[in-house]
């Protein structure tokens, strides 16, 4: 569906994805189904409460994935 997010967790992103990394999967997931890149002004709020709402929840899952096998720094 969105070919410009990447995968987010090791081994694909070889360090832990930081709140940027998020961030931008988010807001690539939030244009791609709302078809805009950019929103007007009357639909800023909701645009930006939905890429702050699946930033968090990509932390939340990220943080509860058991990679086996995968080292998770020292």
């Amino acid at each position: 569906m969105c070919r410009s997010i990447k995968t987010l967790r090791p081994p694909a992103l070889p360090e832990e994805a930081t709140e940027e990394d998020m961030r931008a999967a988010a807001l690539q997931y939030v244009r791609k189904v709302s078809g805009f890149r950019a929103p007007a002004a009357h639909n800023r709020e909701v645009f930006d409460r939905a890429v702050d709402e699946i930033t968090a929840a990509t932390k939340k899952l990220l943080d509860g994935l058991e990679i086996r096998g995968a080292s998770r720094g020292a």
